[in-house]
């Protein structure tokens, strides 16, 4: 039997890059053709929320900070006041107006339990949602003319704030990718000394397609957090945030750093988790990591976190249309096979039936205030029939 078809892939976040307030679709989408259509969520647990949307509601709590639709919104503690953030990329207030990427907004407390959804409380940089970094789309910046930065995670540890990005060039909505292009200019990390008010770039850059690396696997990271034994574990993969990178093939690798030296930005001190053919080992002279899972389906955005000394991991599988998890007991264990947990179609295939059923859906970020390693936060992003996007709560998610 043939699975059903899912949406069109080519119909990525990045078309809501658009001129005024029409919506630019691509592809011959047209809204209200029911592919857009946002589908209520099948609960399959049955507590907490279950497909709670965080913006794009008249009056909610984003708006009241400035933010009428955006995506991602990649959830991380803010342990100076054990407050939480949320980083969104490209952002819309409520007249449609861009506001730009990467976007931020703050919570206050979280209700782990799923009993009352994420509401937001301020918005960095100064308390009315805007861009945090310092830079001009579509123009050359010192680095090459780049379209967009779109995050990829954020963590506080020791009083600074580190928010690793993308910088897009080319595959934002209707703009063609060629196969085996991953469309991106480079890959950094930028930090924040006053919590997400000021930003200053670390000096190095991870060089993408057209800085003369393409597919370069560090092209989007996720934090893994600092691990009990005093490392600062980090997965990174090849950028594929637009969904069209028909090279990705899920690759994922894994590097560690002591967190003094990424404080200073001395990242060639990374240890790689590497495969010899026999076994796995950290290297320490600079032999690149291996990927950790054979070659398969593309992978959109990923995160890592560890939750209650578990591992976990989600991801956007690009092909299967859904939102699936992994979990292993340390950084450097093996993984769990992937389970799908918020689908665009859960008739088919029957590892989908009975799931959360998103039009649409991608992201797919791990709050680590997660309840559980067996009742995990999932925010994720879906497109919608109005237009624009948003993210989604779901909790209670078992991997």
């Amino acid at each position: 039997m043939p699975a059903s078809p899912l949406p069109d892939r080519a119909f990525t976040r990045r078309s809501l890059l658009r001129t005024g307030t029409g919506l630019a679709l691509g592809s011959g989408i047209v809204a209200g053709s029911g592919l857009l259509r946002a589908t209520p969520a099948a609960a399959t647990n049955g507590i907490g929320q279950t497909g709670a949307p965080l913006c794009q509601q008249p009056g909610d709590s984003a708006s009241r900070q400035g933010l009428g639709s955006g995506d991602l919104g990649i959830p991380y503690y803010r342990e100076h006041d054990q407050s939480w953030g949320y980083v969104f990329g490209d952002s819309f207030d409520d007249a449609n107006t861009y506001l730009g990427s990467p976007v931020m907004l703050d919570q206050a407390t979280f209700d782990s339990s799923g009993a009352s959804p994420i509401a937001f409380s301020y918005a960095a940089p100064n308390g009315t949602a805007a861009q945090l970094f310092d830079y001009v789309h579509g123009v050359d910046n010192g680095y090459g003319v780049e379209s967009t930065r779109i995050p990829n995670d954020c963590i506080e540890f020791g009083g600074r704030t580190y928010l690793q990005y993308t910088s897009v060039v080319h595959g934002i909505g209707g703009d063609p990718l060629p196969a085996g292009d991953d469309g991106s200019l480079m890959s950094g990390v930028a930090y924040s000394d006053d919590f997400g008010v000021t930003w200053t770039d670390y000096p190095y850059h991870w060089d993408g397609q057209y800085r003369g690396v393409n597919q370069s696997m560090y092209g989007m990271w996720s934090f893994a957090g600092i691990d009990p034994d005093g490392w600062l574990y980090i997965y990174s993969k090849r950028w594929n945030g637009s969904h069209k990178n028909t090279a990705d093939q899920g690759a994922i690798q894994l590097f560690r750093i002591d967190p003094n030296e990424f404080r200073a930005g001395n990242f060639g001190a990374q240890q790689n988790w590497v495969y010899n053919g026999s076994s796995w080992y950290w290297a320490t002279d600079g032999t690149p990591p291996t990927p950790l899972f054979a070659p398969g389906n593309n992978i959109g955005e990923f995160s890592v976190k560890r939750i209650n000394g578990t591992y976990c991991m989600s991801y956007l599988d690009v092909v299967d249309g859904s939102i699936c998890t992994r979990t292993a007991p340390r950084p450097d264990a093996a993984w769990s096979a992937p389970t799908p947990q918020v689908v665009a179609n859960n008739t088919w295939p029957p590892n989908h039936w009975g799931r959360p059923q998103v039009d649409s859906p991608y992201g797919g970020y791990i709050h680590p205030g997660s309840a559980s390693a067996t009742s995990l936060t999932l925010i994720v992003s879906q497109w919608t029939q109005q237009g624009a996007y948003r993210v989604l709560q779901f909790d209670g998610i078992n991997p």
